[in-house]
């Protein structure tokens, strides 16, 4: 097929494709409706749908997996493993929708990825008649997945912190940096609540309670939109509830746990995040697939909820219909099956929304009003995006003035380029600091911690440094970091950013200090031949850190990451065993975890001097567990996930019923070495004057209670003032007790804090037996908590009035008042 470029720009092809081709030639103003920004998006979307062909609708239904040229050159279609060959000369003259991934296949100078991109761009705006550019997506799970971006910490850190507003600020730093180079669409952030720590993608997730992962994940929606980069709500839903842990197994669970632990994160991102995106899941609940769950996607997500955004399937997630859950017969039947459900996007290249999709509408079988439907999504995103405006440029803000024009040839561009854009400045790595410093939890201490450190009495001598963790750049990064994720496949590249080791940060932390080292055993080795070099070395040392846990990868390359899921709990390899070799020296242990997952520590739990969890904390990760050993940075991390005790005891989580506990009737105790939400600081505090302001309301009113919490220690700390619910008696069985708020205290020595909470009633709903949410009278007991396991303060109160029946405009939020009281002492 060729072109022509008609006198306003806009291209026409030189024949047509369907019966609802435009007469060769015809003009297509820069002044249509679909190109003036005054109008509504919707307006716009409407009168250029009107305009387009059945194949120029449909393409705008699906991406190409390209790969940005590290010359400058367009990008290259991406060769897939499962995926034949694209070849874009033939797609371009009909439109694109998504270009997939143009900076996380490959790695590439940021500038150098920009010009490509921007060069791309131009060409599939030139080349389809409405001069309509394609949306960009890349991954954002822990930083923008790029060669040279910041690192940041993985969610489950995110949930580590209990600090949503910082979890908003990386966020936005993150879209900024994305937005820069041309990227409109990040897949982040996942909402999947652990459900089985068994799972390999545990490591993605915020952690293993739905309140906690609505608050954080909702926080990263704001930030990243705030930048003007479409958020991607993943999976939705279920996948996590995968059985026995394993990666895309079906999903066994009922109604009652979908509503009130798995969709709740989700609802409530809908609600307040501004969200604009949503991706399917890959599993089925109860044999219904989430990409032809139309009571789910449609029904549930857009009718009740409201959303208004697109609903992108996760990638060969259409495909998979057919060849992995077999609801259809071939690529067009899963092609109808997904679009009348209401997935609006095919990722990361056509397939059933190509060929397939033409075929079965041709035959009568898919209707064309699901095409119209999904294209209108898409369009909408555009005009809000800018796509259509006829001032639209290729080039991002990140080249702007400084880029060669793109017209000219690839050769010498790129040159001068290289170098230009920065997208690991020292602002990044000072806000990936302060989060890793806030996800670090300190689980035990004996009171070895904090080291003193310099040449003060008492700072440790000689440290010996050993495990396999502990001079290993990359220990530090989730499966889905760029170094991780695509630089691993690229061994000759270097990494492109600056990954201190745990020995390197200690040498800095303690520069008086003697650091020895081994590595006594590989991360998932069998080999037990270094033991006796650890054991020695111990021995003759002041103090052991101990580094372990897990190396990220996928499908099986790794011992955390997608496709990574875990026969038990048990650390990695011969790790334990390790770690018992080092205990029995005699020589005080503090053991470091950088893990994407949590793992039972055996008698390390109760005998260990010190243990300091991270969960893959970025870049600024080591530096960040140096100052929590040092006391420069005070521990303020709470787990987001239950420590468990025993490795088989799975799965397991906090909220369970009481039968999902320890009991008389089964010789499985899974109550967890650590619960969820503990974490100790470096000081103490004192929880008191506990005032129920209202102890009794009606099933439609509101709990008022206030208590003091003081910091009586000689040190600055952190206390996380948690609120669960107990329910005691109720019409269906319900978790022993769930979280319904918290709030975060940063107190001087002396310092108190006066906290006021506002609770509603409404968060006291549950499904019902009829599957709706209502509220029941009864008696309720509020436990103002330090931790899931750790209740300081019981306000009990009642319910009064009828059952209330509730949905999704209820609240979501106990209201928080916090008054410091003292100055510090």
């Amino acid at each position: 097929m060729t072109a022509n470029i008609d006198n306003a720009g806009v291209q026409t092809p030189a024949e047509a494709t369907d019966s609802h081709a435009p007469v060769p030639g015809a003009q297509a103003s820069r002044t249509a409706p679909w190109r003036d920004p005054t109008l509504a998006p919707e307006a716009r979307a409407d009168a250029l749908i009107a305009a387009m062909t059945l194949q120029e609708k449909i393409s705008q239904l699906f991406g190409v997996w390209v790969g940005a040229s590290d010359e400058g050159a367009e990008v290259a279609p991406y060769q897939h493993d499962m995926e034949e060959a694209v070849a874009l000369d033939d797609l371009l003259p009909h439109g694109l929708g998504q270009l997939t991934r143009p900076f996380g296949t490959a790695p590439v100078d940021p500038a150098v990825g920009a010009l490509s991109l921007s060069r791309t761009q131009e060409r599939i705006a030139r080349a389809n008649r409405f001069g309509i550019p394609a949306l960009a997506h890349e991954e954002c799970l822990a930083g923008f997945a790029t060669w040279g971006a910041t690192a940041y910490p993985v969610p489950l850190s995110w949930g580590a912190t209990f600090h949503p507003a910082l979890v908003r600020e990386m966020a936005a730093a993150i879209g900024r940096d994305m937005r820069s180079v041309g990227v409109h669409q990040g897949l982040a952030p996942v909402l999947d609540v652990v459900r089985d720590a068994r799972w390999g993608r545990v490591e993605e997730t915020i952690g293993e309670d739905p309140y906690l992962v609505g608050t954080v994940a909702t926080a990263y929606v704001r930030g990243l939109e705030s930048a003007g980069v479409v958020a991607t709500l993943k999976h939705f839903a279920g996948y996590s509830a995968s059985r026995a842990g394993r990666n895309l197994a079906p999903v066994g669970m009922g109604a009652r746990e979908r509503a009130d632990i798995i969709l709740a994160p989700f609802e409530m991102a809908v609600r307040e995040g501004g969200v604009r995106s949503v991706m399917h899941a890959y599993t089925d609940t109860d044999g219904i697939p989430s990409a032809a769950d139309g009571l789910l996607l449609t029904g549930l997500l857009r009718d009740t909820w409201g959303f208004g955004g697109t609903v992108v399937a996760d990638y060969f997630g259409i495909a998979f219909l057919k060849t992995l859950h077999g609801v259809a017969g071939t690529f067009g039947e899963a092609a109808g099956a997904a679009l009348g459900a209401g997935v609006d996007v095919e990722l990361p290249t056509v397939k059933a929304f190509g060929r397939p999709l033409r075929d079965a509408i041709a035959e009568g079988l898919v209707p064309e009003a699901l095409v119209d439907r999904a294209v209108r999504r898409v369009l909408v995103q555009k005009a809000q995006l800018g796509l259509l405006d006829p001032d639209w440029s290729p080039v991002p803000p990140a080249l702007a003035g400084t880029a060669p024009g793109t017209e000219n040839s690839a050769a010498g561009d790129s040159g001068a380029l290289r170098g230009t854009v920065r997208l690991d400045t020292e602002e990044n790595r000072a806000l990936a600091r302060r989060v890793a410093e806030q996800a670090v939890v300190l689980l035990r201490n004996d009171g070895t911690l904090p080291l003193a450190a310099g040449q003060a009495a008492g700072a440790p001598t000689r440290i010996a440094l050993i495990g396999p963790n502990a001079e290993t750049p990359t220990a530090v990064l989730g499966c889905y970091a760029f170094p991780v994720h695509v630089g691993g496949q690229h061994p000759g590249t270097s990494l492109g950013i600056e990954l201190p080791t745990l020995r390197q940060a200690l040498a800095a932390e303690f520069p008086h200090s003697e650091i020895v080292t081994a590595r006594g055993a590989d991360v998932d080795g069998s080999a037990t031949d270094g033991f006796a070099e650890a054991a020695e070395l111990a021995g003759g040392a002041d103090l052991v850190i101990v580094a372990l846990g897990d190396r990220a990868g996928l499908f099986g390359r790794g011992t955390s990451g997608e496709g990574c899921d875990a026969e038990n709990l048990a650390l990695p390899g011969v790790q334990q065993q390790l770690l018992d070799t080092l205990l029995d020296t005699g020589t005080p242990v503090v053991v470091t975890l950088l893990a994407g997952r949590p793992y039972a520590l055996g008698r390390a739990a109760d005998r260990a001097a010190a243990v300091v969890q991270s969960f893959f904390p970025g870049e600024e990760g080591t530096t960040a567990i140096a100052s929590v050993l040092s006391g420069r940075v005070a521990p303020s991390g709470r787990l987001p996930v239950s420590v468990p005790r025993h490795p088989g005891s799975q799965p397991s989580t906090y909220l369970a019923a009481r039968l999902g506990h320890s009991s008389d009737v089964s010789s499985i105790d899974p109550t967890p070495a650590f619960g969820f939400g503990h974490g100790l600081t470096y000081t103490t505090f004192e929880w008191s004057e506990l005032v129920v302001g209202r102890g009794r309301a009606s099933t439609e009113g509101e709990f008022a209670l206030s208590c003091t919490v003081r910091n009586t220690g000689t040190r600055e700390g952190t206390e996380v003032v948690q609120v669960y619910l107990n329910d005691p008696v109720a019409s269906v069985v319900q978790p022993v007790q769930r979280l319904i708020g918290y709030v975060r205290l940063d107190l001087l020595p002396g310092q108190a804090a006066r906290v006021r909470a506002t609770i509603p009633a409404d968060l006291a709903s549950f499904t019902g037996r009829e599957g709706h949410r209502i509220v029941e009278p009864g008696d309720l007991e509020l436990r103002l908590s330090a931790s899931s396991t750790d209740a300081r303060l019981t306000a009990r109160v009642t319910l009064t009035g009828p059952v209330r029946t509730v949905d999704h405009t209820r609240r979501l939020h106990m209201d928080v008042v916090t008054e410091i009281l003292t100055d510090a002492g």
